[in-house]
């Protein structure tokens, strides 16, 4: 058996290729059928597709307008590495037929680069900086797919989800925060049926990996200047930086870390035993227990007491959600969410906590009316069933487009008994779950 991780077998003729694999795209576009040769990694990304609604008809929307792009690219922590991705792509691809390009965690385009008349060509295309790329705007493609699933990935051809994008090939690799292990985007060759070749994979893990180095080498010392913070959204036990040293905190250590950073002015301990226990018969006495050994793990003078409180702040991404939803920044609010606050947690203060959050990213959503930042919100579990969204994203959808979004409207009513599949005719409410 050949690579799975390649997309063109050695000694395969790509013509042939192209004819079963369209054929393939076919069944499965009409009927869901997956069919020999896809391989797993595309029959998964093409099921993912689906799922968010998105059609094999689709084309990109601009996303950034060139006013935006300069100082987000700026920002971009990629924008560091972008010199060393020049030297290691770009003659690369401006002596042939092929194109670099960098994304961000949610597979927006940052750069494309590359031979004037191949830049022409991705123009057409819509494949030019500022496009929103992702698996939920664009379907299977090898940077969207990349920072989907954290891995490097060729697609070749019809592999595309688009029928738009079958006659390009492309090759991608995620590149990680060296400190956090934090997907920050994607590097990208994209080109012709050469590029389903095994040298450009290996290609373009190579520049990953080396921009990552390079990142790790431009950080100042993690003891010198990195704040200490907690890691909770999305995780049932939160990861805690906390003098360079990482500590992953168990779930009752993870409620108390999250309180305290809410409430950096301290809590008293009748306070934090309330928003603790669901049980109010909780003796003080079970609380200080607990808390006497969280502070064992953390190290002497990192726990305060009279009121409960860390020493030094504390940053925790969940307010660095909020943060940026109170200043509008509504995409980079999402970058930084992968899922609700302590999802298991029954705690009552951790629970209203979630709700808020959650409701606050939730309302932003809709109320800004962007196609991509529905979709990716239906996509996760925590929006997969809510109508409010669904209906939003029917809304913003071109015509052509909603049909597979208002029977998924219709099928939520139709359990849930929330009502008529219609486009809102005004900001949506979420419908607020029964208090503990």
């Amino acid at each position: 058996m050949g690579d799975p991780s390649l997309a063109l077998p050695g000694g395969a003729d790509p013509v042939e290729r192209t004819r079963v694999l369209r054929r393939a795209h076919d069944a499965f576009t009409l009927d869901g059928r997956v069919e020999a040769p896809v391989r797993t990694v595309i029959a998964k990304s093409w099921r993912r597709c689906a799922r968010a609604r998105v059609s094999p008809e689709c084309a990109p929307r601009l996303e950034l307008a060139e006013a935006d792009l300069g100082s987000y690219r700026a920002q971009h922590p990629l924008s560091r590495v972008m010199p060393l991705v020049r030297d290691l792509v770009g003659t690369f691809a401006a002596h042939g037929a092929h194109l670099l390009a960098v994304c961000d965690a949610r597979g927006g385009l940052l750069w494309v680069e590359g031979e004037s008349a191949t830049l022409r060509r991705a123009e057409r295309l819509g494949f030019v900086p500022g496009a929103r790329w992702a698996e939920t705007a664009m379907g299977t493609n090898a940077p969207g797919t990349a920072v989907a699933l954290g891995e490097p990935v060729q697609v070749f051809g019809a592999e595309h989800f688009s029928r738009l994008v079958h006659p390009w090939t492309c090759a991608a690799a995620p590149v990680r925060d060296p400190a956090t292990g934090q997907v920050l985007g994607a590097v990208d060759i994209t080109g012709g049926d050469g590029l389903a070749h095994p040298h450009s994979l290996a290609f373009v893990q190579a520049v990953a990996r080396a921009a990552e180095a390079q990142l790790a080498l431009l950080a100042p010392p993690p003891e010198a200047t990195e704040p200490d913070r907690l890691t909770a959204l999305g995780r049932d036990e939160a990861l805690l930086v906390l003098g360079g040293r990482r500590i992953t905190l168990g779930r009752r250590h993870s409620e108390i870390m999250a309180l305290l950073a809410h409430h950096p002015e301290g809590l008293s301990g009748e306070e934090l035993a309330y928003a603790l226990y669901e049980d109010e018969s909780v003796s003080a006495v079970t609380l200080r227990a607990e808390v006497s050994r969280l502070r064992t793990l953390l190290g002497a003078g990192n726990l305060l007491s009279r009121p409960y409180r860390t020493a030094a702040p504390l940053e925790a991404d969940f307010t660095a959600v909020t943060r940026h939803l109170a200043a509008g920044a509504v995409s980079s609010a999402l970058t930084r969410y992968p899922g609700p606050l302590l999802p298991s947690s029954g705690a009552p203060g951790v629970v209203r906590l979630r709700r808020r959050i959650e409701d606050q990213a939730r309302a932003a959503v809709i109320a800004r009316a962007d196609a991509g930042l529905l979709a990716d919100w239906v996509c996760g579990p925590w929006g997969a069933d809510d109508p409010a969204v669904w209906r939003a994203l029917a809304a913003a959808l071109p015509p052509r487009d909603r049909p597979a979004a208002l029977a998924r409207v219709r099928a939520l009513d139709a359990e849930l008994g929330t009502g008529p599949a219609e486009f809102p005719r005004g900001r949506a409410t979420y419908p607020q779950p029964a208090r503990p």
